[in-house]
């Protein structure tokens, strides 16, 4: 497959083979059985891969198909606003909390306007960005917040890094997620920091699919024992 040609199919059951060796790409499988194909990064050692997602690039389809699944496992958690991580989480986060029936969602972001406060924000880093910026949050949008069932929601839990910063943002401003949802739960890596922040929040996490870190084989890439 081309770069370009990842992220627009959702697949039928089994049309690829999920045991491996992969070769270029890594099939996931959604609750029902239906199969995405996400390219596979080399790590910087090179014997190790990790199946990415880039969600913005998704075709709208796949978009669609990850909100209705996404949505569907936060559902039985009744949110009544969800608030979206930056960057590509708020593409998510739009769509799965047009799907639970919201009128609208709280986007969180890193770029500070001038109304915002210093106290309403995080540090916060990711394993695909590599560099600290802050996470602020919209102090016009609190009102919202207030006395509510929140979902907080990110495209990709990974190193667990964006979320546990989302989770401290959330502390600063009297609110405590009854759950967090992503599309992909890339590897068991995360659960240690948000254990670390507290031992219930791994118990409130669900995903649309998880994925293994890949160990590097002589004709291709299986997931690692």
């Amino acid at each position: 497959m081309q770069p370009h040609d990842f992220w627009q199919t959702i697949h039928p059951s089994d049309t690829h083979d999920e045991k491996g060796p992969f070769v270029a790409a890594y099939p996931a499988r959604l609750t029902d059985g239906r199969q995405l194909l996400l390219p596979i990064r080399t790590l910087a050692d090179g014997q190790h891969g990790l199946a990415s997602l880039i969600v913005n690039q998704a075709s709208f389809s796949v978009l669609s198909a990850l909100a209705e699944d996404l949505a569907a496992r936060l559902r039985p958690f009744a949110p009544d606003i969800v608030v979206g991580l930056p960057t590509l989480g708020l593409t998510l986060a739009a769509a799965v909390a047009e799907r639970l029936g919201h009128a609208r969602y709280v986007p969180c972001g890193t770029s500070k306007k001038f109304w915002y406060v210093e106290e309403l924000s995080v540090p916060m880093s990711s394993v695909t960005t590599h560099h600290t910026k802050r996470l602020y949050i919209d102090p016009r949008m609190l009102p919202l917040l207030e006395g509510k069932r929140v979902a907080l929601v990110d495209d990709v839990i990974s190193s667990g890094t964006s979320i546990v910063a989302g989770l401290r943002l959330m502390s600063a401003v009297g609110v405590e997620p009854v759950v967090i949802g992503a599309a992909m739960l890339q590897t068991e890596r995360w659960r240690p920091a948000l254990s670390e922040l507290s031992p219930h929040w791994p118990e409130r996490v669900v995903g649309s699919f998880s994925t293994p870190r890949l160990e590097r084989i002589a004709d291709g890439w299986i997931a690692e024992l």
